[in-house]
């Protein structure tokens, strides 16, 4: 087989996005982000070295969403502690459900909390000076929502209605974006409601920094085309991005067509294009945003109906809202605070800065954070849901581009929705997911990881159908004739359970086998025969393809290699160990194969099932620094121990307990348990 390997980093910087400090996790932060990030995490560990590898994330900490969830839990609740309380307890809650299902973040960090908020606050101050002297940011005028009843600008959450962008069905859309990433002027909004009193609010006049985005289509059009042949680069990604990369339109209705007519020559500089056949509505296309926003004045006050389409528009950097991080004084503009979501892009790199800071010397292959987000030989990699594309694809490149810092270009990688029962699984939504802390009464951590990346999100949105939480209805009880819930109907597979018949069966049953059968025959040392050709071959195989398919962040196929592999060898071991038929020569032969394809299996599915494999690596007597290090991938058990200056009758592993499980099940799915 040829070796055409994919080529690594020196260092990597791994990112999950942010959730908000309003909330706990709910199954789909873990599972559509999480988990796919720390797979990756914990394969570059093992592939480049853990010195080389930060993973990196955090509670997103400001905001309209965390102000208003404060407010509410106060005003319905009668909470007494400070926002920052509020938002320190779901920081930890948010934490310890990572860490419950293993996350393995370098740092958790806050960017209004400790250690990591006065270092976000310098950052995000120095950032957005050096963006303003190089000239990017400009101070607009806008309109803001303003509640007449309660005395008050609304914030970002405050007010809702629905998308103005056209084909975006989102009744749930807020000031400036909808709940499925659009971005659009507060004027835009379709029947603005405030969330404080009901009423309709007013817009008045408010004071911003902007950042010149449009000025960077021409240097995004040339990064997608990069992104486009970039093999680490989902096509979901460039789709979306070029979506917004077009000439600002305006979408009239047919029926509106004599009263565009009539200002028609007031409008600036258009282009007009007919509606097609069976389309209700003809567009206006123009050179700029400007001119489109112009336009838009007109047709409003001519009483004309339109939508705009997307396209690049200024990035709001500063807004009015307390809780945020305090924007820098600039040009006797002062007391605005920086609009979370700029702001949660730069986060990253301050929790980056906060984690070389708080290690330990020797800890990093550098403490400098230039050399993990700027150096040509480093890579940071971003994990998000499909949602945020325009944000960290759009937004972000354009800003790492005007700061001249020498940012290295992210590679983004966007996970397609994880549903929930087939619907869009969403905290605000209709059907409340469950929460990532619910599942562990019903699945291990393990379980769940298997099953979350073998979904396949990088593909398409999947949905992620727990038995335990199905209140379907399966059948008709024949004696009382009620309604029988899927979950409680024993003959109904648990979907969520597909991945761990393969961890409690296959791989648990090799690695039962490989140590028993090293108690029974080699006086639990490693054998001494020497693997079979075939048996190292299929080895080399699997560790290439599930290589390249991990790079590829294809963790559904990557699995499906190990799964494959493991598969092939438990039958390969089945054979020969019953064929040996009491000759301990022709079983200890067969134990090698077998011992070569539980290290094999061991590596591939670390970055999966960790606290499993790493079991097996206990047992058979290694350290993790050595098993699953990817400069030892090709080698077996004995070379490993002739690495660690050992004969394979001097290695001894670990003797099992009977019936030990390395992929033990939740007691819930215990029968009498």
């Amino acid at each position: 087989m040829p070796e055409n390997r994919p080529s690594f980093p020196k260092r990597a910087v791994i990112t999950g996005g942010m959730p908000y400090g309003n909330k706990n996790l709910h199954f789909g932060h873990i599972g559509g982000v999480f988990v796919p990030a720390d797979f990756f995490a914990r394969f570059l560990r093992d592939r480049i070295g853990p010195e080389n590898v930060l993973f990196v994330s955090g509670t997103d900490c400001y905001g309209s969403p965390i102000a208003e969830g404060f407010r509410k839990k106060v005003e319905n609740e009668g909470y007494t502690g400070t926002i920052e309380d509020y938002v320190r307890a779901n920081h930890d809650a948010q934490k310890a459900a990572l860490d419950a299902y293993g996350i393995s973040l370098d740092l958790f960090a806050g960017s209004g909390l400790e250690p990591a908020r006065n270092v976000h606050a310098r950052l995000t101050d120095e950032l957005i000076r050096r963006l303003h002297e190089r000239g990017y940011l400009h101070r607009r005028t806008t309109r803001q929502f303003y509640d007449v009843e309660a005395g008050t600008f609304l914030n970002g959450r405050q007010v809702q209605g629905r998308c103005p962008v056209r084909g975006c069905k989102s009744e749930k859309a807020y000031a400036d974006e909808c709940d499925l990433g659009h971005q659009f002027d507060p004027e835009e909004l379709i029947a603005p409601v405030s969330q404080l009193t009901g009423t309709t609010p007013e817009l008045r006049p408010v004071d911003n920094w902007y950042f010149d985005l449009p000025a960077f289509r021409e240097e995004l059009e040339r990064l997608m085309d990069e992104w486009d042949v970039d093999p680490q680069v989902r096509a979901v990604v460039t789709k979306t991005v070029r979506e917004s990369l077009v000439d600002p339109v305006i979408y009239v209705q047919t029926k509106f067509r004599e009263a565009y007519d009539a200002v028609a020559d007031k409008l600036p500089e258009h282009t007009l294009t007919e509606a097609e056949k069976g389309q209700q509505s003809f567009s206006l296309t123009f050179s700029g945003w400007e001119a489109r926003d112009d336009a838009r004045e007109v047709l409003d006050a001519a009483g004309v109906r339109f939508r705009t389409g997307k396209c690049l528009l200024p990035l709001r950097i500063t807004g009015n809202i307390e809780w945020g991080v305090p924007a820098p004084e600039l040009e006797g503009s002062s007391g605005l605070t920086v609009w979370v979501w700029p702001e949660s892009l730069w986060a990253p790199i301050s929790f980056t800065q906060t984690a070389l800071g708080l290690a330990e010397e020797g800890r990093y292959s550098s403490r400098d954070w230039h050399d993990w987000w700027c150096s040509e030989d480093a890579r940071v990699y971003q994990f998000i849901g499909q949602d945020n594309i325009y944000f960290y694809c759009v937004a972000q490149p354009a800003l790492w581009e005007a700061l001249g810092w020498g940012l290295t270009q992210d590679v983004p990688v966007a996970n397609y929705h994880i549903l929930f029962m087939n619907k869009k699984a969403s905290s605000s939504g209709k059907i409340a997911p469950p929460m990532a802390a619910e599942l562990l009464e019903h699945y291990t951590p393990e379980q769940l990881r298997a099953h979350w990346l073998s979904l396949g999100l990088d593909q398409k949105a999947v949905s992620f159908n727990p038995k335990a939480f199905d209140t379907s209805v399966s059948h008709k009880d024949k004696k009382t004739g009620e309604d029988v819930l899927v979950r409680d109907d024993p003959r109904v597979v648990d979907p969520a359970l597909k991945e761990s018949a393969f961890l409690t069966n296959i791989f648990n049953r090799l690695a039962r086998s490989c140590f028993y059968g090293a108690a029974n025959v080699c006086d639990a040392h490693l054998p001494v025969a020497a693997p079979s050709a075939e048996a190292v071959e299929a080895a080399r195989e699997a560790v290439l393809e599930f290589e390249r398919l991990a790079h590829g962040f294809d963790a559904h196929g990557a699995l499906g290699v190990a799964e494959e592999f493991a598969r092939a060898a438990n039958k390969r071991w089945d054979d020969a160990s019953k064929a040996a038929k009491g000759d301990d020569a022709a079983y200890e032969a067969a134990l090698a194969d077998a011992f070569v394809a539980l290290r094999t299996t061991a590596l591939l599915m670390h970055p999966a099932v960790p606290a499993g494999c790493e079991k097996i690596c206990e047992h058979m007597g290694f350290s993790p620094d050595v098993f699953f290090s990817w400069e030892h991938a090709f080698e077996g058990p004995v070379e490993l121990a002739a690495a660690c200056g050992e004969t394979p009758e001097q290695h001894a592993i670990v003797p099992l307990p009977p019936r030990f499980d390395f992929f033990e099940k939740h007691p819930s799915q215990v029968k009498g348990k």
